[in-house]
């Protein structure tokens, strides 16, 4: 790895903690070049402005982290535990797109062509299993992919329906994830 690599990469690392502490508004770019131990301008040489960064850092944990987790749509509840299991060992994935929901929108309404393709997918393979197996009563594709993504999540900081209602199971991840699997069982 080149230096100017390997300060990039710094730069990523310590703007991730950054944004996931304190969102785009609040994550200050002295902050993150102290944290990278790099100079200032070389976040704006390497990443234009904040908004680039935090542009490079969503991508990076959110859009290529998510992509590590395989969609099964033929396992709905093997998927919401890996998903879980994601979640735990990434935490500033969800608080990254909790703060870009919050801050910039979803990225469909930003950007559709960017979501889409990836949500259709997921839609399609979900509306194939529910043709083969003869349906999910009640749930069309999109209401069963939002339920499945809520419950994979329920017991994430960003989440606060899971808190402190739910702090001794939360104590326990095992047990959070076989609940997490089971409920998803049981919507199929």
């Amino acid at each position: 790895m080149s230096r100017a690599e390997a300060t990039k990469a710094r730069i990523l690392h310590a703007a991730t903690e950054e944004f996931a502490a304190y969102g785009i508004a609040g994550a200050r770019v002295d902050r993150i070049a102290k944290a990278a131990s790099a100079n200032k301008n070389l976040i704006y040489v390497y990443f234009c402005n904040k908004d680039g960064l935090f542009d490079a850092v969503f991508d990076a944990h959110v859009g290529q982290g998510l992509d590590m987790v395989p969609f099964t749509a033929d396992d709905l509840p093997d998927y919401a535990g890996r998903l879980f299991d994601f979640y735990q060992k990434h935490p500033e994935v969800l608080r990254l797109a909790t703060w870009h929901r919050l801050e910039r929108g979803t990225v469909a309404e930003r950007d559709p062509a960017v979501a889409k393709p990836t949500r259709d997918d997921k839609l399609a393979a979900l509306e194939a299993v529910q043709k083969d197996r003869g349906g999910t009563p009640g749930f069309t594709p999109a209401t069963l992919l939002t339920l499945v993504l809520a419950i994979a999540s329920a017991w994430s900081p960003t989440n606060a329906a899971s808190m402190p209602a739910t702090a001794a199971l939360a104590a326990d991840p095992a047990e959070c994830r076989n609940t997490i699997v089971e409920a998803v069982r049981r919507l199929m």
